[in-house]
């Protein structure tokens, strides 16, 4: 994979600035607006101090847990990323092979750049993210990920618009890659990833490219990522009622609405500001977390770097944490391989923290290995706010 042997998801990410060209290295890595979403996120972690239970027979250790009836190798989902193909040929396979491997959940997103059915010939525990862009692509995306045995849909419900990207904007970051002699110098500066795309072709969204049923109009507004702002609470029952098997719903903060959604029939949530992407100055999932657990089945995701973080989420009540950007670092380093080694190093601290903190199983972690102080036990005593977004 390199001669440098990384050994953080720090580590990693600055391999990956140096191997992917700026255009795509700040696809990856930014955010709406002034980007300040993004280091909060990282932040939230960091304010939360663990509280290690001391003589406790920590010799033999799992980080197995239970995610919505089945059983996973840690408490971690490779969440969908879109435009993987672009990091690194057939990336959505490789990120599905690497999360096979590992033993826990891939979820593939609308806008992958492989075919959801070639992605579901990996296997392992595989689910499908939603992106209602036209309601009759969407149908049918649904109806496909159904037939080809994805275990769990992925609906998200935080892009009525795109978020300002301004790295995208000035950089004028679009599929089909737009090139000026700035983006060309940039490609040639960074030659195995140009070889890696002239022998394997530009990426394409290769769902709708595939799909009988779309009609041009569905296309032109996929390819410019304007989603159906119309797509509302009624909506989602119908889609409760198409979708046979689990779905979740990404991208709710507000406790009122994931209430609402546990209402409907959804058998989990995931808290999300969508990695800093879309809202800036959005609330960081692990500053909600503690307000909404009581209501259902909750994820998180936002800000994970490392193994610790997920320890901390769990312990506060999540069932598991979404990685994006920690394991698309591993990806551009080296395919299948470099993904592969991010979830290596990230199960290692898993592990490690909880011989640290005296807890032998990752099931087993509640708020009792968690620091609270003053402030934060007269929050919780006072009991959430009717809408923390305001």
């Amino acid at each position: 994979m390199t001669r440098i042997s990384p050994v953080s998801i720090w580590d990693l990410r600055r391999l990956a600035q140096r191997r992917l060209p700026r255009m795509l290295f700040d696809y990856v890595e930014g955010g709406a607006e002034d980007e300040r979403t993004i280091s909060e996120n990282v932040e939230a972690f960091s304010k939360i101090k663990l509280l290690p239970q001391r003589l406790r027979d920590v010799s033999k250790r799992t980080t197995g847990v239970d995610l919505l009836g089945t059983r996973i190798a840690a408490p971690l989902v490779v969440g969908p990323t879109g435009l993987n193909g672009a990091i690194w040929p057939n990336g959505d396979t490789a990120l599905a092979m690497a999360a096979k491997r590992a033993g826990v959940p891939f979820a593939l997103s609308t806008a992958s750049n492989e075919r959801l059915e070639t992605v579901a010939k990996v296997g392992g525990e595989l689910w499908f993210q939603l992106y209602v862009v036209h309601r009759q692509l969407a149908e049918s995306l649904v109806d496909r990920a159904a037939n080809a045995g994805y275990g769990a849909l992925v609906l998200t419900v935080d892009v009525p618009v795109n978020g300002k990207r301004e790295r995208d904007l000035r950089n004028g970051f679009q599929i089909p890659f737009r090139y000026s002699a700035r983006t060309v110098f940039d490609a040639l500066t960074h030659p195995r990833w140009t070889a890696r795309l002239l022998m394997n072709g530009s990426p394409t969204l290769a769902n709708l490219a595939s799909d009988n049923a779309n009609t041009l109009e569905a296309q032109n507004a996929l390819l410019r990522r304007e989603m159906d702002a119309s797509f509302d609470w009624d909506d989602l029952a119908r889609l409760r009622d198409r979708w046979p098997r689990r779905l979740l719903v990404k991208g709710v903060c507000n406790p009122e609405d994931i209430a609402r959604c546990f209402a409907i029939g959804a058998d989990a949530v995931v808290i999300s500001n969508h990695g800093g992407r879309q809202l800036d100055d959005a609330a960081p999932p692990m500053e909600i977390l503690s307000q909404v657990r009581h209501l259902g089945p909750v994820l998180v995701d936002g800000g994970v770097r490392r193994g610790s973080d997920i320890v901390k989420g769990v312990a506060l009540g999540a069932k598991a944490v979404l990685l994006g950007r920690s394991v698309l670092y591993g990806l551009a380093v080296g395919g299948e391989a470099g993904a592969s080694k991010a979830l290596s190093i990230l199960f290692d601290e898993i592990d490690r923290t909880l011989a640290l903190i005296g807890c032998a199983a990752a099931s087993r972690l509640n708020d009792s290995f968690i620091h609270r102080d003053d402030h934060s036990r007269a929050s919780e005593r006072a009991g959430p706010v009717d809408d923390p977004m305001d």
